[in-house]
């Protein structure tokens, strides 16, 4: 029997495989994969033997090796693949569905695929090669029918914040239809009508919805879609407060500005504060952010539950891990609110 201290030079050099702990403890291959995955038929005193073969030689498991996979044919990794890690939206999902995975024994696999459609196909095309056991993505490229065939061999997904096209998957979204309508009537109510609404890309399913929801709420009060502008493709702070300013500085200004995402909101709070517009024109902005109370005036919202969002997907996720078979897709709605902070509330005769 091979002895524990005996390692070769060879494997101290290089990084240790599993057939280096396999010869250091003196079994087969098939026993450390056993015990890296803490299946059971291993006597104790080899499993311990192992073990110790495996900390001698600092190796590790490859979870997403395919002679790696547990018993129950799983590797405990999941996907996710969200729009931008660095939006504070994107990132209270994020932490949801690590909480939920952390507790289920799962670890994720997280990337922020910058908006951008080839990130997502080399994004799953990465996540298939660790062999994940599913997939929560927020989709951006205009049809995800690419992960047909990999649905069909057994993996789960679940699309978050947007619908997908092309296959029939879970879906757990805000209702961003009716939430838009919502803020639209909101201003109107308080005597605007002209209305101006600052989108993020035309081809994102969640502007698409937003202002869909716009033109709702404008046409069933009757007011001109001309006095109404309505300026997409805004994709930063920067770039809403670029397009703002030019806004205010036109010949026919809105009285108020439905900006369709936080940092859309965000520029929109800057250029009215460098115009000095903040008590004059009415804001109301999508998503909820931090510190939003403490602003003069506070920003009104629709706040989307981010947090409640994530938690549902991971759990339809593992649902789908937990009990494969074929089932109907769902589609998961989670209430919006609006939160009334002072921005959103300014009349038109402010």
């Amino acid at each position: 029997m091979t002895s524990l201290s005996s390692g070769s030079a060879d494997a101290e050099v290089r990084r240790a495989t599993i057939r280096d702990v396999a010869r250091l403890a003196g079994v087969g291959t098939k026993t450390v994969s056993r015990v890296a995955n803490d299946e059971p038929n291993v006597a104790a005193p080899t499993a311990e033997r192992v073990r110790q073969a495996m900390a001698q030689l600092r190796w590790e498991p490859d979870l997403g090796a395919r002679n790696l996979r547990r018993s129950d044919g799983r590797t405990h990794t999941i996907g996710l693949l969200v729009g931008s890690v660095t939006n504070p939206f994107a990132a209270e999902i994020s932490r949801a569905i690590g909480d939920v995975a952390a507790r289920r024994g799962s670890a994720v696999f997280t990337s922020s695929l910058d908006e951008d459609p080839d990130r997502e196909f080399a994004s799953v095309a990465a996540l298939m090669r660790r062999r994940v056991d599913g997939i929560v993505i927020m989709p951006i490229a205009p049809s995800q029918a690419y992960l047909q065939s990999e649905i069909d061999r057994g993996l789960a997904v679940v699309c978050v914040d947007r619908e997908p096209s092309g296959i029939a998957v879970d879906a757990v979204r805000s209702d961003s239809r009716t939430a838009a309508t919502i803020a639209a009537r909101h201003l109107i109510k308080r005597g605007h009508r002209r209305i101006a609404l600052l989108l993020d890309r035309e081809d994102l399913w969640t502007a698409q919805q937003r202002r869909l929801g716009f033109l709702d709420a404008i046409r069933g009060a009757g007011l001109e879609a001309a006095d109404c502008p309505i300026l997409p493709g805004l994709r930063d702070s920067e770039s809403s407060s670029l397009a703002v300013a030019r806004l205010m500085k036109s010949d026919a200004p809105p009285t108020a500005l439905f900006a369709g995402k936080n940092l859309i909101t965000f520029g929109a709070v800057r250029a009215l504060q460098r115009l000095g517009l903040q008590h004059r024109i009415a804001l109301v902005g999508f998503d909820d952010f931090e510190f939003a109370d403490l602003l003069d005036p506070g920003v009104t919202v629709i706040a989307q539950r981010p947090s409640q969002i994530g938690r549902l997907a991971a759990d339809q996720l593992f649902s789908r891990i937990e009990r494969p078979g074929p089932r109907p897709s769902e589609v998961i709605d989670v209430p919006t609110d609006l939160i009334e902070r002072g921005s959103g509330e300014i009349t038109a005769f402010s």
